[in-house]
């Protein structure tokens, strides 16, 4: 008979797994582990919600009511307008300052946590009947402008929250201008609503991504130049860098496609017609330079291949350059290392024109060794 219980009333099985949740839990490879947010600092959590609001404006019949709002004071006259939306810029804001932005539009909790955390791929996500896109900006500086090239490609994350009556737009290490002033030529685009501001930010980001391209172009052709013309030197590490920032490029804008395409094809309820035949374009244009950034990094690619052949064609030159002067250089020492060995019972050390039969028998050998040398292209 096998007890119920140790002496000292504990169950064996219950002891056991007491005893296990003692020890350090070890992940399990199966499961998928969220990544570790750090709790924001005592300091943080005291900087209002006010510091991170870059601007906060009200849009009715298509047009931006002048001034600056306050979050709630632009609710209340968008409902005392009965119509119209509000837009909420914010700049890297904070946890608890996203979370009170986020009860006062009933924004989804999930859409904070991106919000906060930023470096995502562009991408569309749907909450309800709201909207959530990403999309990366794109800056371009002069190689010769910066300390750091690395900085030549720079990019920033802008995060569009849209609902029905508000758009809030999120900025990591971006910038967007007040379009309340560049949109007034566009009055009834934006009066169809939210939607029409984020059609607008997206065509901007991707207009910037083809000026970028433009520029990229004109480098991409100057290295070109450079590494197929004969007889000039050039620099590998210029190769290198341009592809590293053009990868950077492609890997920031090239996930866009996947999220216009969703936006126009899946969220036809939210999104008016109008609006959508404008996102096909975006997407269009946001397609041809996809291509061309394609095409950068395979010409690179072509040219980094072309770089490394040339440079090791120019070893090998150099190579049997150093070899044809030591092989001229070798009768000479041999002639002289023969007559430097200082036997007595040598023929030719007692001859009265020796030494000058010896050196030019070294001119001649060594003008022979340079012409054949020079026939055969080795010099």
């Amino acid at each position: 008979m096998i007890p119920n219980r140790h002496d000292d009333g504990e169950h064996p099985r219950r002891n056991h797994w007491e005893k296990e949740a003692d020890m350090p839990a070890v992940p399990s490879p199966f499961r998928p582990r969220k990544p570790k947010v750090e709790p924001p600092s005592q300091s943080k959590m005291n900087v209002p919600v006010e510091r991170a609001i870059e601007h906060c404006r009200v849009f009715v019949d298509g047009e931006a009511l002048p001034g600056e709002y306050t979050v709630n004071s632009a609710l209340e006259a968008v409902e005392e307008y009965g119509r119209g939306f509000v837009w909420v810029g914010l700049v890297e804001p904070v946890e608890h300052q996203m979370t009170r932005v986020a009860e006062q539009f009933g924004i989804h909790e999930l859409i904070v946590e991106d919000a906060v955390l930023a470096h995502q791929r562009p991408k569309l996500e749907r909450y309800d009947d709201q909207l959530f896109v990403v999309a990366r900006s794109v800056n371009y500086r002069d190689s010769d402008e910066v300390t750091d090239r690395r900085d030549v490609i720079s990019t920033g994350e802008v995060q569009m929250l849209m609902g029905k009556n508000f758009l809030i737009t999120v900025c990591h290490k971006a910038k967007l201008p007040n379009l309340a002033y560049t949109v007034a030529d566009e009055q009834s685009l934006v009066e169809i609503g939210p939607v029409a501001m984020v059609w607008k930010i997206l065509d901007m980001l991707v207009d910037r991504y083809s000026e970028i391209s433009a520029l990229l172009a004109v480098e991409v052709d100057e290295i070109e130049e450079e590494v197929f013309e004969p007889g000039v030197k050039f620099d590998v590490n210029r190769i290198y860098l341009y592809k590293r920032e053009i990868l950077e490029m492609k890997h920031a804008i090239e996930p866009l496609s996947a999220a216009l395409k969703s936006l126009v094809e899946n969220n036809k309820d939210l999104i008016d017609k109008q609006i959508r035949s404008y996102l096909r374009d975006v997407n269009d244009h946001q397609s041809v330079v996809k291509d061309h950034i394609q095409s950068f990094d395979e010409r690179l690619s072509s040219l980094l291949d072309v770089s490394v052949a040339k440079v090791s064609m120019q070893q090998n030159t150099d190579m049997r350059t150093i070899s044809a002067v030591v092989g001229m250089a070798a009768v000479p020492t041999l002639i002289a290392g023969i007559y430097g060995m200082n036997f007595d019972n040598m023929p030719e050390l007692h001859l009265e024109y020796g030494y000058y039969i010896s050196i030019a028998f070294m001119v001649i050998t060594v003008g022979a060794i340079f012409w054949w040398f020079r026939k055969n292209n080795w010099l």
